[in-house]
């Protein structure tokens, strides 16, 4: 079992959009994840964002945050620095707030593995030079 992970806005949309090419990996992927999945505003605003075509997938996004299945544990404004230092690091990328907030929390939470569809993580290290734990199709 891998213990609370931090996800993407990726899967989350494949978990809640049944249409998804990655639905049935994120079914199987999340099924091996001990709750709470942790994450960001930052997310949960791309995932709303990307479900607007579905107001079942926006109310199921809901549902995993009422129910504790998702739990948003960070808060930007007291990150501000450190997330600046990614977003400046990886300019040439471009990183997304989402992405860098998910960096800096794999920076707080050690232990913790990205679940994510995005390749751009395998880029992206933790603390200047380590490599982040990635749940992954690509891997």
């Amino acid at each position: 079992m891998i213990s609370s992970p931090l996800v993407d806005t990726g899967p989350l949309v494949a978990l809640l959009s049944e249409s998804d090419r990655h639905h049935a990996w994120t079914k199987q992927a999340l099924a091996r994840v001990r709750a709470p999945m942790r994450s960001c505003e930052a997310v949960i605003s791309e995932a709303w964002y990307l479900l607007h075509n579905s107001r079942k997938g926006q109310a199921a996004l809901l549902d995993l945050l009422e129910r504790g299945l998702l739990s948003i544990d960070f808060a930007l404004g007291s990150e501000l620095v450190p997330v600046r230092r990614l977003v400046d690091r990886y300019r040439d990328q471009p990183m997304s707030l989402a992405d860098a907030c998910l960096v800096r929390m794999a920076e707080l939470y050690d232990e913790a593995s990205i679940l994510t569809l995005d390749s751009d993580f395998s880029v992206y290290r933790k603390n200047g030079r380590q490599v982040i734990t990635l749940i992954t199709p690509f891997t």
